[in-house]
C-alpha cells in the first residue's frame, strides 16, 4: 500500500499525466498544480536541480480517491466512520522500503515546493506527522504545514488538536521535545486517516489500517522514539522543540487567503531515512487535493453525527466554494416541521470550524450551487427558517473571525418546504415527453 502502486494505477486508468519538460520548485510546480487542479493527477519528471520525481493531485477528486482505496464512491463515509470506531493496530517491523538509505539530514536535498508568491519560503504540505506521548501508549498521527528554516529545521503550525495537547501533556511532564517522525510520499489511506476527526488515544495509523483492510506496515524509527509507514518514500526523524517558537508564515491555507503569522514551534531534524529514487508528494494549499483531503472525513463525520438525529437525512457537501471546510449543504427528507433547524445545530456540533450551513430538500442536488441558490431563492424565509450563532468558536482559517481567539459566528439556513404549504406551489414545472 505505497504511492508508486497509487501512480501506476493512475497511469492504466489514464487519470496520470507525465511533465517531461525542466519545471522549477519555486512556483514553476505549482503553477502547473493550479492550472490543471480539478484534471488528471501529475507526474514532474524532471524537475531543476533534483534527480527526484515529484507526483502531485493523487486526492484530487472524491471519485478518484475512492478507486484508489477500492471503496464505491456512495460507500467512502461508512468506510471512514467504520475505520475510525474499529481502527486495526497495523504491524511494527525493524525494517522497511523507506530504510533503504539513511544518512544525516539535509533538508535542501529534497524538492520541496515553494507555491505562492508572498510565501516566505518552501513549505511541506504534504507529510504527515507521528507521535507517541513518551511511557503511554498515546499515539497521533496528522498533517501539519511545515515552514522550512534551514537545512535541519522547520516551522509547525500546530493547531490546538491533537498534537496541540502531546505537545502540553509533555511540557507538564518535564519534557523540552517531543520526538516526531515526518513522512512524505504516502498512500491516500493515511492521508485521509491523518485528517479525521478521530478521538484523541485513538491512533490514525490504525484508522489507516482499517481502511485498507489490515494491508498497512509501520517502522521503528532509527533516533527517535516513532513510528512510520514502511511504505514512505521519505521519513525524517525529528524533536519538536517545546520551549522555542519563530514567526511562522504567512501560508495560503484552504480559503486561497494568507493565514496569519503566528509564533510556531521549531522541529529538528536529526535523521532521514528514504528509498533510493524517492518520489516527492506535493499537495498545492487550497488546491482540490487539499479541500478534498481536509474536507472529506468531516462530510463522513456531518453525515454520521445529521443521521442519528435527522434519519431524513440524504447526503452531505463541504462546497468547494466553501473551501471544502467552512460551508455545508444538506438534503433531507423532513418528516416534521424542526427537522431543518435540528439539522442546523447537528451540524455545528458535528463540525465546529463550519461558518454557514443550508438545508435543502432532497430534490435538491447538494453539489449544484445554481440548484442550492434557486432553493435559498424560492423556499427560505429569513423570518422563519434563519439561525444565527454569536460570538462562538470558529475556524482560525476564517479571516472575518478572530484569527488568534478563533471567535467568530454561525448562520444556518433552512430552505426546506414547509410542511404546512402545497408542496407544488415549491417545484420545478416539467415538460412532459
Amino acid at each position: 500500500m505505497n504511492l508508486r502502486d497509487c501512480v501506476e494505477k493512475l497511469k492504466v486508468h489514464n487519470e496520470l499525466m507525465s511533465v517531461a519538460e525542466p519545471v522549477g520548485t519555486v512556483y514553476g510546480i505549482s503553477r502547473l498544480m493550479r492550472k490543471f487542479d480539478k484534471g488528471p493527477a501529475l507526474l514532474f519528471e524532471n524537475v531543476n536541480g533534483f534527480s527526484n520525481k515529484v507526483v502531485a493531485g493523487i486526492c484530487a477528486t472524491k471519485k478518484r480517491l475512492a478507486s484508489i482505496l477500492e471503496i464505491d464512491e456512495g460507500d467512502v463515509y461508512d468506510r471512514i466512520i467504520k475505520s475510525i470506531g474499529s481502527p486495526l493496530a497495523p504491524k511494527v517491523k525493524n525494517d522497511g522500503p523507506v530504510a533503504e538509505i539513511q544518512g544525516a539530514p539535509r533538508l535542501s536535498k529534497l524538492p520541496i515546493l515553494t507555491h505562492y508568491e508572498r510565501d516566505p519560503g518552501p513549505y511541506l504540505t504534504s507529510a504527515i506527522v507521528s507521535a507517541i506521548l513518551p511511557d503511554t501508549e498515546v499515539e497521533n498521527v496528522s498533517i501539519h504545514r511545515m515552514m522550512v528554516l534551514d537545512d535541519r529545521h522547520l516551522a509547525i503550525r500546530i493547531v490546538p488538536r491533537h498534537l496541540y495537547r502531546l505537545c502540553e501533556l509533555a511540557k507538564r511532564n518535564g519534557m523540552k521535545t517531543l520526538d516526531v517522525a515526518i513522512s512524505i510520499g504516502l498512500h491516500p489511506s493515511l492521508l485521509v486517516a491523518a485528517s479525521s476527526p478521530a478521538p484523541f488515544g485513538v491512533s490514525e495509523f490504525g484508522v489507516a489500517n482499517a481502511l485498507v483492510k489490515g494491508r498497512m506496515t509501520l517502522i521503528e524509527c532509527r533516533n527517535v522514539t516513532a513510528h512510520a509507514p514502511a511504505d514512505a518514500e521519505v521519513v525524517l526523524e525529528g524533536r519538536i522543540l517545546l520551549d522555542k517558537e519563530v514567526n511562522e508564515g504567512p501560508f495560503v491555507d484552504l480559503t486561497g487567503t494568507y493565514d496569519i503569522v503566528r509564533k510556531q514551534p521549531i522541529v529538528e531534524i536529526v535523521g532521514m531515512m528514504h528509498r533510493q529514487d524517492f518520489v516527492f508528494q506535493g499537495l498545492l494549499p487550497a488546491g482540490a487535493e487539499h479541500k478534498l483531503l481536509m474536507g472529506l472525513p468531516y462530510e463522513a463525520r456531518i453525515w454520521s453525527v445529521v443521521k442519528t438525529t435527522i434519519p431524513g437525512l440524504r447526503a452531505v457537501s463541504l462546497t468547494p466554494g466553501g473551501c471544502g471546510w467552512l460551508h455545508a449543504v444538506l438534503s433531507v427528507d423532513k418528516q416534521t416541521e424542526g427537522d431543518g433547524k435540528s439539522a442546523i445545530l447537528a451540524a455545528f456540533g458535528a463540525h465546529p470550524s463550519l461558518k454557514h450551513v443550508v438545508i435543502v430538500d432532497s430534490d435538491i442536488d447538494v453539489n449544484d450551487p445554481s440548484e442550492v441558490e434557486w432553493a435559498i431563492a424560492t423556499r427560505f424565509r429569513s423570518d422563519k427558517g434563519l439561525v444565527t450563532i454569536d460570538n462562538v468558536r470558529s475556524s482560525s482559517l476564517d479571516p472575518s473571525s478572530d484569527q488568534e481567539t478563533m471567535i467568530g459566528a454561525k448562520m444556518g439556513l433552512d430552505a426546506t418546504i414547509s410542511l404546512s404549504r402545497s408542496r407544488e406551489k415549491f417545484e420545478r414545472a416539467r415538460i412532459p415527453e
